[in-house]
């Protein structure tokens, strides 16, 4: 019993040297537009996880930042919510900020304010997402520029033999199809990541209009009770 489960231990054990092996092999064998395939697999992965990071600790930020100034406001703050505004490091505390501190030069300014304000935290919200897009639209393209290469070569090779056999032609064709799948596998999950960071960021940004509207209109209240007394 111990002999079988060593042998399927040991089995185990090789094919996964194997499918490392088989890896390595077909990196070689895509030839060398694998390399810029490689550089756009890792540049894609690493702006992913920061990016994932980034918008995770700024929505987090901002429905504190958020809840806290609608109470604030709800009870006439305003001092204090445009304290609280300048405390938080959250993206909706530039747009706030910048609507309370003209809280007193009209509705009209304060909306005015909170759209510039908005426009500059909707870019910093989307950095590194044009990144994305461009490694999405890249790599598909690098790969098929592969693609071309291989089939180059591939007729090169029938030229050079002066007739038509598999063998001649197996090493551009492989190229050609390993190059092609790298590009779709590297492009699909990035541009998968870039259509759910554009979602995330748009759910941010309807937060914060919702939020800033709250504001005006708590603004709006106040400005008539004081015009009233």
């Amino acid at each position: 019993m111990g002999g079988i489960t060593l042998s399927a231990l040991l089995a185990v054990q090789a094919l996964g040297q194997g499918e490392r092996l088989d890896l390595v092999q077909t990196f070689r064998d895509g030839g060398f537009m694998m390399y810029p395939l490689a550089f756009f697999a890792i540049a894609g992965a690493i702006i992913i996880v920061w990016k994932l990071i980034d918008l995770q600790i700024k929505g987090g930020r901002t429905r504190k930042l958020l809840s806290e100034t609608d109470q604030l406001l709800a009870e006439h703050r305003i001092q204090d919510a445009i304290r609280r505004c300048q405390e938080s490091k959250a993206p909706a505390a530039a747009i706030l900020l910048a609507g309370l501190r003209r809280h007193q030069e009209g509705t009209e300014r304060v909306m005015k304010a909170i759209e510039n304000a908005g426009l500059i935290e909707l870019a910093g919200l989307e950095r590194g997402l044009v990144w994305l897009a461009t490694l999405a639209n890249v790599a598909p393209l690098t790969g098929f520029l592969g693609t071309v290469i291989g089939m180059i070569q591939a007729f090169q090779a029938i030229e050079l033999a002066g007739e038509v056999e598999a063998t001649t032609v197996a090493g551009g064709i492989k190229v050609a199809l390993i190059t092609t799948a790298s590009g779709l596998t590297i492009a699909i999950p990035i541009n998968i990541a870039h259509n759910y960071f554009v979602t995330q960021i748009d759910r941010q940004v309807i937060e914060m209009e919702e939020s800033a509207q709250k504001m005006i209109d708590a603004l709006h209240e106040i400005e008539a009770k004081t015009k009233t007394v």
